[in-house]
């Protein structure tokens, strides 16, 4: 006898059910993978120690090779961890047995027999001992984890106030009264100009025979979190609009097809402006037709001629709306997701999330006074300036539409008259606050140019 379809989508759902059930064991025993393969390198080439080329004395071309290994296995165990701890919360798993394990597992470490509980944190413990042997302070997150597997730095590579050692990534040293200024003016005063001590602590640095090697420690790390930190923000556009997209098309958008055309009647207007709009679009559609009559262009047309092609016309407007009003719920319920997709990755990465944000403020802590000042003037003007109040009345229409709301002029209106004054007095308040103890020639700059 052929399964019924409601078999078949039991069947379907169970599957896809039972994949999501063995999620986390299925990433954490690949993370654990990835470690011993890592483990599996340092007692063959290592003598089971951090990869080092001075243990063997191996070359630039072999040391960079078992890098490379270590670097992707450990990219892939920091990825199978995160995705063990999201699948984790997502599914709300009280009991470690619902990982799949086995109760009477023997773990690798000491072959004693462990319970399931046990198992998963004697896992856990041996890839977070390994992550945290390559793992370094980094030059400009402070407590952030090192993105490839180097040695631990030495003392003397002091993370600065930009993640350069004396200077910035072009070279260029850095002023110790800018430093100051970033720092909040916490720094005492000394009888010495601070000018002076930085100098000499440059010629110092310069001096040093393991400066170069600081400096190229220094530079891998800034440039393994600047693509991470491009990386992030890649994702975090790309699997919103992904999850949208992808929800829309194949999960939200057939649901809401289905119960849309169920039997009985279905609202086509979700909201009143709507209706409107369809008898406007039948009225000119009627009108255009008439034109055509009296402009020669088609015959003179009966009255059961008339009716049934305004049906015609009628029909396209009414299919029109109907489409519209799906798309306006299938929105609603996308933007949801994707909303979902948005935290969860933000809950998950707070490290990415760390480093992201200084990396921002080391972009923008370089850039010049100009620079800096254009950036705001640009904002400001945009946003809160003279014709800002035509993008936001563009920009609220737009979202109204996208969800299907009524345009309402008044509440338009009331938004454009009081959001934009509240965030020039916040922009302001900003500028007064943090920019002017942090920058104040940036400051001044824009004074001038805003003038």
């Amino acid at each position: 006898m052929k399964p019924s379809m409601f078999e078949q989508l039991s069947r379907v759902f169970g599957g896809l059910r039972g994949w999501v059930d063995t999620t986390p064991n299925r990433a954490l025993e690949q993370a654990y993978e990835a470690i011993l393969k890592i483990k599996a390198i340092e007692d063959e080439h290592f003598e089971g120690q951090t990869i080092n080329p001075e243990i063997k004395g191996y070359s630039a071309n072999v040391y960079n090779y078992f890098r490379r290994e270590i670097s992707q296995q450990l990219r892939l165990a920091r990825v199978r961890l995160r995705e063990f701890r999201t699948s984790q919360t997502f599914l709300k798993l009280s009991a470690p047995q619902s990982f799949g394990f086995d109760q009477g597992g023997r773990s690798p470490q000491n072959g004693k027999a462990l319970t399931g509980d046990e198992l998963i944190l004697e896992k856990l413990r041996f890839i977070d001992a390994t992550l945290a042997r390559y793992q370094i302070v980094p030059p400009f997150a402070s407590g952030s984890r090192a993105l490839v597997p180097v040695e631990n730095s030495p003392p003397s590579l002091a993370p600065s106030s930009k993640g350069k050692v004396g200077g910035d990534r072009t070279g260029n040293r850095a002023d110790p009264d800018e430093d100051e200024a970033r720092q909040g003016g916490t720094r005492q005063n000394s009888f010495v100009p601070r000018s002076i001590l930085g100098t000499f602590d440059r010629l110092r640095r310069d001096l040093d025979p393991e400066a170069e090697q600081e400096v190229v420690k220094s530079f891998r790390v800034s440039r393994a979190q600047t693509a991470l930190a491009a990386r992030f923000v890649l994702i975090l556009v790309i699997v919103p609009l992904l999850t949208h997209h992808l929800s829309k098309a194949f999960v939200v958008g057939p649901a809401v097809d289905y119960f849309r055309s169920a039997p009985e009647e279905v609202e086509i207007f979700i909201n009143e402006e709507m209706e409107e709009k369809a008898f406007q679009e039948i009225k000119r559609a009627r009108e255009r037709l008439e034109f055509k009559i009296l402009s020669h262009q088609l015959e003179p047309l009966s009255e059961d001629e008339m009716r049934e092609r305004m049906e015609i016309e009628a029909a396209t407007v009414y299919s029109d709306f109907e489409r519209r009003g799906s798309d306006a719920i299938k929105n609603i319920f996308a933007d949801l997701l994707a909303v979902m997709a948005f935290s969860g990755i933000l809950v998950s990465s707070r490290r990415e999330v760390e480093i992201l944000k200084s990396f921002m403020d080391e972009v923008v802590y370089g850039l010049s006074d100009s620079a800096k000042a254009f950036i705001i003037i640009l904002f400001t003007d945009m946003f809160v300036g003279f014709h800002s109040p035509h993008g936001w009345e563009v920009l609220l229409e737009g979202v109204a539409r996208h969800f299907g709301l009524p345009e309402s002029r008044s509440f338009i209106f009331l938004f454009i008259a009081t959001f934009p004054v509240i965030l020039d007095t916040v922009f302001k308040y900003w500028i007064f606050r943090y920019l002017n103890r942090i920058s104040p020639s940036a400051v001044a700059t824009y004074r001038n140019m805003n003038e």
